[in-house]
């Protein structure tokens, strides 16, 4: 078999990949530590290899098409969870990690693999990939409004720099692949596309190795306090994706539903990593990781509920 040859055969078995990475972070704690300092890396490579896939211009599309994404996010990443801080703010509620981690959700951008999870459930990738980089791009106001909204959170200093830094590299890595894909092939076949997915696909399952970082030694040492944290994690995750594409189904955008609503519940909860005081970001170290259960195990449990054709 081929390099070509196993890379379509992984994009055919992609929804059994993703959780074999997943195990794999939990029970190879040393190897995902190994990977971690390389997450920003790979999602850069992620967002290059799902750019050349698409091509610049399904992946930008029309200025109809680039309104309606910025309208979509001036919702979901701007107008939910500046009113749920400013409720907070205006209740005083002090900062708790789960609090804290419910509002970081709301304002994170996409993950980088949303495309590819969005190819999983039988989505067109191209609105996934617009939402992901007009959402990173638009990521540090939002955050920014989130910390202006609710204090408790630490406020925005030290926030934007790293930020803007995360964010030039998957913008770039966005803009190498449209480049890449302009220069040597415009349209691509079948096959090759199959083995992009797959290469994408792969890379994933690696990456997420890393993202499990802290959960393989929490399993160990606090498995009841895992636990919480993971059906925390997997009914913030699922409820989103769940109840967006309800509400959103029967209108304009219900086409869409799905995609929004893959986007809706997994956000770039690990780009807070990086982004925040250490002092912010120890407590919610094990949601991070738990986050990571419900994001790739989304394409095996929420085709019912968010895939290209839904069951009733």
């Amino acid at each position: 078999m081929g390099l070509t040859d196993f890379l379509v055969a992984a994009a055919g078995l992609g929804r059994w990949v993703l959780p074999v990475g997943l195990a794999a972070g939990v029970l190879m704690p040393g190897t995902a530590a190994i990977l971690k300092p390389w997450l920003p890396e790979m999602a850069a490579a992620l967002l290059f290899m799902s750019a050349f896939r698409i091509g610049i211009r399904q992946g930008i599309g029309s200025v109809r098409d680039l309104g309606r994404t910025v309208a979509i996010l001036a919702v979901m990443q701007f107008a939910v969870p500046a009113a749920t801080a400013g409720g907070l703010g205006a209740l005083s509620v002090p900062a708790t990690p789960a609090i804290a981690a419910v509002l970081l959700v709301l304002a994170g951008s996409s993950i980088s693999g949303a495309p590819n999870i969005c190819a999983l459930l039988g989505h067109h990738p191209a609105l996934a990939l617009r939402l992901l980089l007009v959402g990173t791009a638009l990521l540090p106001l939002s955050v920014l409004a989130v910390f202006a909204l609710w204090p408790a959170l630490m406020g925005g200093r030290d926030v934007l720099p790293p930020v803007l830094r995360l964010m030039a590299a998957i913008l770039g890595g966005g803009t190498a692949g449209f480049a890449l894909r302009a220069a040597v092939e415009r349209q691509l076949t079948p096959r090759r596309i199959a083995a992009i997915d797959g290469a994408s696909i792969v890379l994933l399952a690696v990456m997420v190795v890393g993202l499990m970082a802290e959960v393989g030694p929490a399993l160990r040492d606090r498995p009841a306090t895992l636990a919480g944290w993971l059906a925390f994690a997997c009914a913030l995750n699922f409820g989103l994706q769940i109840v967006t594409a309800r509400a959103l189904r029967g209108t304009v955008l219900g086409p869409d539903a799905g995609t929004i609503a893959v986007i809706a519940g997994n956000r770039n909860v690990a780009l807070f990593l990086i982004a925040l005081p250490e002092d912010v970001i120890a407590p919610l170290l094990i949601f991070i990781g738990c986050y990571q259960i419900p994001m790739f195990l989304t394409p095996l449990l929420m085709g019912r509920f968010v895939g290209a054709a839904p069951r009733p």
